[in-house]
């Protein structure tokens, strides 16, 4: 007997649930299925403890007990252990509505069934709480709260208009399903594994952007950890004209308008893949536009895109310095078809940047000859100092007249040390 949980491989079961509810896809709904199932087998188990009770004090002795088999229904196998599953029910749930016992085992029966009642409830709450708890775990982790937002803008006396602008963008976040904060969300997971998860989501957003292209599939990868996606309400400016530009972005979803600085006229219309600030972050020389934005863009409805800023692109090249040569090429190649590539500030700033490239080397130089002179009087300080130290030492034992040491007296013979013999 005490070896029938092996026969029956109950560790193994329980490491399969743990495994299903870990790779399931809808966690909280298998928890409710796993406690419903222990409470079925629970019951199943009382019943059949009930019927063996029944057995032992006999059928039909009392109302209590199972009903003799011998009267017109009761004999079937079906009935007999509907009816103990169903008195069983009413017990474990404390419905009430069952005979009353009459003999010491039966009361003995009821205590028991009760307090594991009891316990029951107390596990069935506890449970339900836990998946209720981890529902909302998981939307405080996946949206952001915006009970503290709203409170903040009624004490901040914030227009009724810009709030309603605010509510609405975090109901449509939650409708939609749409999350901010994928680096939190993915911040647990080592960083290989996610990298693969990032690359798997947005690479192929990231392969569309034309300066990007034939990039390093390393690079690229990188990229991908740093971008941050974003939600725009209708209305909204993404970018105005003359902004310093500070990050590119990538549309993901939603259309996005290039408007006049009245904000109606409108020039042309982005659609999803399309993007646009690329050349803002990089550091072209004789960009006429000098790194600022040259339009307004405005979202016309709910857009997602993705945003990579300066430092992070900056970040990445630093390790790949192929890759932002020919990245810079091809924004030069942008510029001139723009028209907004300043060739003569090109090789100004690049004949200026070999200058001084030139000039850090000669100052480079400059100081291998100093630290080389400086090596020469450190060894002479340190010559000089040892033969002061001789001289005292002779002559404080010429003063004293005692017979000087043989070292002394070697070093006499010998010269000074520091000095070669003659």
């Amino acid at each position: 007997m005490l070896r029938l949980n092996r026969f029956l491989r109950v560790p193994r079961l329980f490491e399969a649930f743990d495994r299903t509810e870990t790779r399931t896809a809808y966690p909280n709904a298998f928890r409710i299925t796993k406690l419903m199932l222990y409470i079925f087998v629970v019951i199943h188990w009382n019943s059949c403890l009930y019927f063996a009770l029944s057995r032992y004090l006999g059928f039909g002795r009392d109302a209590w007990v199972y009903p003799d088999p011998a009267q017109p229904g009761f004999e079937r196998l079906r009935r007999q252990y509907l009816y103990s599953f169903y008195f069983s029910t009413l017990i474990l749930t404390t419905v009430g509505d069952t005979p009353m016992p009459a003999q010491e085992e039966e009361y003995l029966f009821m205590v028991g069934d009760f307090l594991l009642a009891v316990m029951g409830f107390a596990t069935i709450m506890g449970s339900m709480s836990s998946v209720i708890y981890n529902m909302n775990t998981a939307d405080a982790a996946f949206y952001p709260d915006h009970a503290l937002v709203k409170k903040y803008m009624k004490l901040q006396h914030v227009n009724r208009r810009l709030q309603r602008r605010v509510i609405d963008w975090y109901q449509h976040l939650r409708i939609n399903k749409k999350m901010t904060n994928e680096v939190a969300i993915l911040q647990h997971l080592p960083e290989r594994l996610r990298a693969e998860v990032a690359v798997s989501v947005h690479l192929s957003t990231l392969s569309r952007v034309q300066i990007f292209q034939n990039c390093e599939a390393s690079l690229l990868e990188e990229l991908v950890l740093k971008l941050q996606p974003q939600t725009y309400s209708p209305g909204e400016y993404v970018c105005r004209k003359g902004d310093i530009g500070r990050e590119m972005y990538i549309i993901r979803e939603g259309q996005l308008a290039v408007v006049a600085d009245d904000g109606i006229t409108q020039y042309a219309v982005l659609g999803a893949g399309l993007y646009f600030g690329e050349i803002s972050i990089i550091n072209i020389k004789g960009n006429m536009s000098g790194n600022r934005r040259t339009a307004n863009i405005k979202s016309l409805g709910y857009s997602d895109l993705f945003c990579l800023s300066k430092e992070d692109l900056k970040e990445v090249l630093s390790e790949y310095p192929q890759a932002q040569a020919v990245m810079e090429e091809k924004g030069r190649e942008i510029l001139l078809k723009m028209n907004k590539l300043d060739v003569n500030a090109e090789a100004a700033e690049i004949a200026l940047q070999e200058a001084t490239e030139s000039r850090l080397q000669g100052l480079d130089q400059q100081l291998d000859d100093l630290q080389t002179k400086f090596a020469r009087l450190l060894a002479e300080l340190e010559s000089s100092a040892l033969k002061i130290a001789y001289r005292i030492e002779r002559l404080e034992w010429q003063t004293r007249e005692w017979p000087m040491p043989e070292e002394l007296v070697e070093a006499d013979n010998e010269g000074e040390p520091g000095e070669g013999t003659s």
